[in-house]
């Protein structure tokens, strides 16, 4: 069977052109999701598997990018380990009882993840079996420390006050929470390899509020062991964490994912021996399309053509991005790199 094309990439093999996907492409700008999401929650689409294959479809029929990336939250895994979670429009994740205390990391529950995540895992099953070879299917996590933010300060935080201070002031019920997460979200992942996902995706959305030295100590022995929990291409991702990029790659990762407050060359450098994702800014795509144009071949130009760069944004798509600008951006893409991309 055909090895899917990011796949290829993320190993840094030479490939025939350059792979395209975007984050929070499944959903968000594409008016066929809007119309699912009329008649269904978002946890009934990622709860139901018909409804989540084909959510996770559309934006590759629509955009025809090099991947799938399975339609869920990070907050998914938490779900099965007790918590009580709702997705609060224009809030984000919003946690009825927040975790601060040893005993209600002690309360939590580390699930079997065929039996917890039945629905996701059949998803998975269902997208791979209805996706052409070439293109590949990405299931995802939660960064254990941006998922732990989100159950210590029970709702989206820019401080994370209480977040930090449990770390400091109390690493023991920290590090058991971490390691609770860890064993979960590892235990998810490598579910989705078995239903059929080809890369996997760590995503840290908040890890860039921590320095260097709390994100060593605190942090990235617990993404260390997820990323370790599978045998197919990882990609970490950390969002606002440039000055952290040596301490990303140090924990792990086949592809160390670059948002757009650093030049991709310069991201390219600190990543070491491994492939970069990236980093067009998602607001570029709100402008006129020569602008677009114009950053997106900015960032190919930094790429120079070397095997191990696959195009993405600096982070996920904006739910107000015309979805024919996400159309004409892979065609650029694709079309500018296959005849540069050394092969």
């Amino acid at each position: 069977m055909a090895v899917p094309l990011l796949v290829r990439a993320a190993r840094r093999e030479p490939v025939e052109r350059t792979p395209v996907w975007f984050m929070r492409q499944a959903g968000r700008s594409l008016p066929e999701y809007r119309a699912i999401r009329e008649r269904h929650s978002f946890f009934e689409v990622a709860g139901t598997p018909e409804l989540c294959a084909e959510v996770t479809l559309q934006p590759v029929r629509r955009h025809g990018v090099d991947a799938a990336v399975l339609f869920a939250d990070i907050m998914t895994p938490v779900l099965g380990m007790g918590v009580d979670v709702d997705l609060v429009e224009g809030v984000g994740p919003v946690v009825d009882r927040p975790l601060r205390s040893p005993s209600d990391v002690a309360r939590l529950e580390v699930p079997d993840p065929e039996e917890a995540f039945g629905p996701v895992l059949e998803a998975v099953r269902l997208v791979r079996s209805a996706l052409e070879p070439e293109r590949a299917v990405i299931g995802f996590c939660g960064g254990p420390f941006t998922v732990a933010a989100y159950l210590v300060e029970g709702r989206p935080s820019r401080e994370l006050a209480r977040t930090k201070a449990l770390m400091l002031s109390d690493p023991e019920t920290w590090d058991a929470l971490l390691a609770k997460l860890s064993e979960t979200f590892a235990a998810y992942v490598a579910a989705k390899v078995r239903a059929g996902a080809d890369v996997i995706q760590l995503f840290d959305s908040w890890v860039g509020t921590l320095s260097p030295s709390l994100y060593r100590d605190r942090v990235a022995p617990w993404s260390a062991a997820i990323l370790a929990a599978v045998d197919v291409p990882t990609i970490h991702f950390g969002t606002g964490a440039t000055h952290l990029l040596p301490e990303l790659a140090a924990a792990g990762g086949d592809v160390l994912g670059l948002d757009w407050r650093l030049p991709l060359d310069d991201g390219w450098a600190l990543a070491g021996d491994r492939a970069v994702q990236g980093n067009l800014d998602p607001a570029a795509l709100a402008a006129p399309w020569e602008v677009v144009a114009r950053e997106a071949g900015d960032v190919l130009e930094r790429a120079g053509g070397r095997p191990g760069h696959i195009f993405n944004l600096g982070h996920g798509v904006l739910p107000e991005t015309g979805p024919d600008v996400l159309t004409r951006l892979v065609t650029l893409v694709h079309e500018r790199t296959e005849a540069t991309v050394a092969v």
